[in-house]
C-alpha cells in the first residue's frame, strides 16, 4: 500500500464565476443546493481511502474554511485530515502564488514528508466521480513518474483544454495547453483505434484531454519543482517532464465538468434536476458528504414542482410553480411566484423576527423571493431579499452587463443576483 498525500487546489481569483466569487472562493461557491464545490474532490479521496488531504487556498478564502473545518473531523487515531494550506507571506517569498505549480511549491515543506510515495494533486472546482485507486494502479503497473488523467474529448472541446498525445503503451510524448491553430491541434490528434482497444467507446472523441488530477511520485515532484522556476503545471511542467521523466495517461470515461464560467455552473446545476441527471450524489452507498445540517423538513403548500430539486428547511407558498429548478437550504419563497431553469440557493440563516420587523418597517423585503415574483434563467445568490412581484428574466436579452451593479449581473444570459442583494417590490431585469 502506498502512503499518498492529497492537495487540492483551491483556484485563482474565480473572475469568470464572478459575482458568486465576490465574496468567496470558488470551491466555496454552493452546488446543488446543499453542497460546497470542494465537497466532490473531498469526497472523492475519502472513498478511494485517501484521507490525508491539505487544500491550498488564497483568495476569499474564509468561508473556505469555515466550511472543512464544521464538515470534515477525522478520528484521531486514523492519522486522517483535511486542513487549509493558506497562502502567507514568508522571508523567502512576499507576493501571491502565480499559478499552480507555484502555490504546490510554496507548499513544499509539507509535502516534502520521505512518509509520502505518492503525491495527488485535484482542482478544487470539478464535477466528477471517480475511484482515485485505479489512477494509482494505473501509475504503478506502469512504472511511472507522472500519471495524469486523460478524458475522450472531441474537437471543439480539445481547443479550450490541456490535451496530450500518447504513444501506444499510454505513454504521454507530448502535452499543448488549449491548442489554437489547427497544425497544433492536429499534432494532439489520437487514433480512435487505441481509445477503443482501452474499453472505452471513442465515439468521434479523438483528443485526450487532462482533467487537472495528477499523481506525481513525491521525489519527482519535489524535483521538478526545485529544479526550476516554472509556475504553471500545464503550461511549463508537464512539457518539462515528458522529455525527461515517464508521463502516463489514466483514461477516464465519466461525467466530468469543469465549473469555470457563469453558463457552465447554471447548466451543471440545471443539469441535475433531470430525471436521469449526469451526476449522482450517492451512488452505491457511497454519498458525497457535506457539512451536517440540523433543519426540519421543507413545507410546501398546494405547490406544483417538476423536474427540481428541494433542499432541507424551505417554506415554498401556495400557487407556486417551479420547474427544472434548485431550491437551496433555508429558502423562503411567497405564495404565486414561478420559477423556472434556476437555481435559488438559500439562506445562511433564517430571519428572526426582530430582523424581520425592522426590514419591513424600513420598507426593505424580507430574506427570500416575495410573493407574485417571476424567474427564468437565473442565479439566486444567499441571503438575497427579492421583493413582491419582481421580475428577473433578462428582458433585454443581454448576453454580458458591462457594469458591476449591486443588484444583478448578467453572464453568459444568466442573471445572476449576488449574494445579499436587494431588489425591491416591482423591479423588473
Amino acid at each position: 500500500m502506498q502512503s499518498v498525500l492529497s492537495l487540492i487546489l483551491g483556484g485563482g481569483r474565480g473572475t469568470r464565476l464572478y459575482p458568486l466569487t465576490k465574496s468567496r472562493s470558488k470551491p466555496a461557491v454552493p452546488i446543488a443546493g446543499k453542497y460546497r464545490l470542494i465537497d466532490i474532490p473531498i469526497s472523492n479521496c475519502i472513498h478511494s481511502d485517501l484521507t490525508q488531504i491539505y487544500v491550498i487556498t488564497q483568495f476569499n478564502s474564509v468561508s473556505l474554511h469555515r466550511h472543512i473545518a464544521n464538515t470534515y473531523k477525522f478520528d484521531p487515531f486514523s492519522g486522517g485530515f483535511v486542513e487549509i494550506l493558506a497562502a502567507q507571506q514568508t522571508m523567502q517569498h512576499e507576493g501571491w502564488y502565480q499559478g499552480t505549480a507555484d502555490a504546490v511549491r510554496r507548499n513544499i515543506e509539507s509535502i516534502s514528508s520521505k512518509k509520502y510515495d505518492l503525491v495527488l494533486i485535484l482542482s478544487g472546482d470539478q464535477l466528477y466521480r471517480m475511484n482515485f485507486q485505479e489512477m494509482i494502479r494505473t501509475h504503478l503497473i506502469s512504472k511511472a513518474d507522472v500519471t495524469i488523467a486523460a478524458l475522450p474529448v472531441d474537437e471543439n472541446s480539445a481547443q479550450s483544454l490541456g490535451v496530450m498525445h500518447i504513444d501506444s503503451g499510454g505513454q504521454v510524448t507530448s502535452f499543448e495547453e488549449k491548442p489554437k491553430t489547427p497544425e497544433a491541434l492536429s499534432r494532439m490528434r489520437v487514433a480512435p483505434e487505441w481509445i477503443d482497444l482501452q474499453g472505452i467507446r471513442s465515439n468521434g472523441r479523438n483528443f485526450l484531454a487532462s482533467m487537472g488530477i495528477y499523481l506525481f511520485n513525491r521525489k519527482t515532484l519535489v524535483d521538478l519543482l526545485t529544479s526550476d522556476n516554472a509556475t504553471d503545471f500545464g503550461r511549463e511542467i508537464f512539457p518539462t517532464a515528458i522529455k525527461t521523466r515517464k508521463v502516463q495517461a489514466h483514461l477516464f470515461d465519466g461525467y466530468w465538468e469543469d465549473i469555470g464560467t457563469i453558463g457552465a455552473f447554471h447548466q451543471a446545476n440545471i443539469d441535475l434536476t433531470k430525471p436521469e441527471p449526469p451526476f449522482e450524489f450517492v451512488i452505491d452507498g457511497n454519498p458525497v458528504f457535506t457539512r451536517p445540517r440540523y433543519l426540519p423538513c421543507s413545507r410546501l403548500e398546494k405547490v406544483q414542482i417538476t423536474d427540481s430539486l428541494i433542499s432541507d428547511g424551505c417554506v415554498i407558498g401556495k400557487g407556486c410553480v417551479i420547474e427544472n429548478s434548485i431550491i437551496g437550504v433555508r429558502a423562503i419563497i411567497g405564495d404565486n411566484v414561478t420559477i423556472r431553469n434556476s437555481y435559488v440557493m438559500g439562506t445562511d440563516e433564517y430571519e428572526i423576527s426582530t430582523e424581520a420587523a425592522a426590514a419591513m418597517a424600513s420598507g426593505i423585503p424580507l430574506k427570500g423571493i416575495g410573493s407574485g415574483s417571476l424567474i427564468e434563467n437565473a442565479i439566486i445568490d444567499k441571503n438575497a431579499r427579492i421583493g413582491r412581484d419582481v421580475k428577473i428574466i433578462n428582458k433585454a436579452g443581454l448576453v454580458e452587463t458591462t457594469v458591476d451593479s449591486p443588484t444583478h449581473t448578467i453572464s453568459d444570459k444568466i442573471v445572476v443576483i449576488p449574494r445579499g442583494a436587494t431588489l425591491r417590490d416591482g423591479t423588473e431585469i
